[in-house]
């Protein structure tokens, strides 16, 4: 009996291989549990069409992340906080603080995808990085000035 996985078998293969197995094997475990189903030339065609649609999605969200990073490149967010009389900030900068930055400058990004080299005590400018997702972390520059 022929059987296309639907999802990942330990000891038989992938989601998206077809296999030969023993007819009870095939009809009274994966087929009942859901793993795969029988390897008719419709149930193929309609897997194969649902693979081209998913990697066809993910080459368009990889590209869409890749532009918005080539963006957040090219741009020096700006924050401005109070600094004591010794040149310093009061307290640290927060990543809530840059992702707030960032959303007022049309980009959305949430605070914990944002990371820094250490914490930003002092005036001047940083290199900060964001996880966009897909291996994509783009690093973009923020300068911190004094009120």
């Amino acid at each position: 009996m022929k059987v296309l996985l639907v999802q990942d078998v330990k000891t038989l293969g992938k989601a998206g291989d077809l296999k030969e197995v023993k007819e009870g094997y095939g009809q009274n475990f994966l087929i009942a549990k859901g793993l795969a189903k029988l390897a008719t030339d419709a149930v193929i065609r309609q897997w194969r069409s649902r693979e081209e649609t998913r990697i066809e999605r993910e080459r368009e969200d990889l590209e869409r992340l890749k532009a918005l990073a080539a963006k957040l490149e090219s741009v020096t967010i700006k924050i401005v906080k109070k600094i004591g009389a010794n040149g310093s900030l009061f307290g640290a900068l927060k990543k809530e603080e840059i992702a707030q930055a960032l959303t007022q400058n049309g980009f959305e990004i949430d605070k914990k995808d944002i990371e820094t080299d250490g914490a930003i005590k002092a005036t001047g400018l940083y290199e900060v990085s964001a996880k966009l997702g897909r291996g994509v972390h783009p690093r973009f520059k923020v300068e911190v000035a004094g009120e």
